[in-house]
């Protein structure tokens, strides 16, 4: 069951616009605070983060994705959109012909995390943002420019591309990414729990029976779960919640959250982080997702891939900075966890 998502629903239902339309993309946000927290132990120690920030609430969704391509993707010069998106993702269709694509999403595959993006993908939505959701083609001021200043690059390497000074939006950092999954929001320590669901016990699961793992009850979308739950394969067996969407809509296990408020960091599709990891020049993948085990949620887990790799359970979230109005109140001891929904327009 969605979250404080309200009005976005109707939002990013089924969209189809011209490529020059005006977007009005709504990203959920929390903030995360507790700046100068120590980092976890698990693994090389992450999570240390000396700022505030606010992250994403819920996956970047399927019908927010939508929208950017619809804004920038008439003629999609970088390929942000992939055909594997339609026939085996998240049903975001692409009618007509270049320069004058559009795109539409099922309406009940909106809310669903958007697949099949590489890091380059999601760094440019992450441009888009920061730029205000302007609509136009591909390139400075637009997609190319903002946080990281890409300037057509695609390939397979580019560590030097880093999240630019001022930045407004941006994929999530690692320590970011970490730090609203696992740490325990209780000041500046280095208390983590082990999984992104504010517990140290193994999650829940839809079992291969479609029946909440541990109680026999019927998984249905839009009920109640019984807390600790995630979107994972956890008896090796049916992917996620099994045929046809595989993927719960954002927020589904609304008693499942972070101690933050962020929800499916713990499953769903594993997201892309900054991190250039083990050396180079891959970029970092964090958290469970629908068609791995318990293993991949736990923080200790870091695996990476290729930054154009695009595949069925691998999507991302973003992170902003915070409003003026919003770090007021964390100095006044006003938040310990601060949900809000926002248009970006700028």
């Amino acid at each position: 069951m969605l979250k404080g998502i309200g009005s976005l629903l109707a939002a990013v239902a089924v969209c189809v616009c011209t490529a020059s339309a005006s977007a009005d993309v709504v990203i959920d946000t929390v903030t995360v605070g507790n700046p100068g927290n120590a980092n976890d132990t698990h693994g090389d120690g992450y999570g240390g983060v000396d700022y505030v920030y606010n992250i994403g609430t819920y996956e970047v969704t399927a019908g927010q994705y939508t929208e950017f391509l619809n804004a920038v993707a008439g003629d999609d010069t970088y390929g942000l959109y992939s055909t594997e998106m339609w026939t085996n993702g998240c049903k975001i269709e692409r009618s007509g012909s270049s320069p004058n694509y559009t795109y539409s999403v099922a309406g009940d595959w909106a809310n669903r995390p958007v697949n099949y993006v590489s890091y380059w993908d999601a760094s440019r939505f992450a441009n888009w943002l920061h730029n205000g959701q302007p609509s136009g083609a591909q390139g400075p001021g637009t997609t190319e420019t903002g946080a990281y200043t890409l300037d057509g690059y695609n390939g397979n390497d580019g560590r030097t591309i880093q999240r630019n000074p001022g930045w407004n939006w941006a994929v999530t950092s690692e320590d970011e990414w970490y730090k609203a999954a696992y740490h325990k929001n209780d000041g500046v320590t280095g208390n983590y729990y082990n999984y992104p669901t504010s517990s140290n016990s193994v999650p829940g699961y839809v079992n291969d029976g479609g029946n909440l793992s541990g109680t026999g009850t019927p998984f249905m979308e839009g009920g109640t779960d019984h807390g600790n739950y995630a979107t994972y394969n956890g008896d090796g067996g049916t992917w996620g919640i099994g045929s046809p969407y595989y993927r719960t809509e954002v927020g589904e296990w609304e008693n499942s959250d972070s101690p933050y408020g962020t929800f499916d960091q713990g499953g769903n599709v594993r997201e892309w982080n900054e991190a250039i990891t083990f050396g180079g020049p891959d970029r970092g993948l964090r958290g469970g997702s629908l068609d791995l085990n318990d293993g991949y949620l736990l923080a200790a887990t870091r695996i990476d891939h290729s930054p154009t790799y695009e595949y069925y359970p691998v999507g991302f979230r973003v992170a902003e900075v915070p409003e003026p109005t919003s770090l007021a109140l964390l100095a006044l001891g006003g938040i310990g966890m601060l949900a809000r929904r926002r248009g970006l327009g700028r």
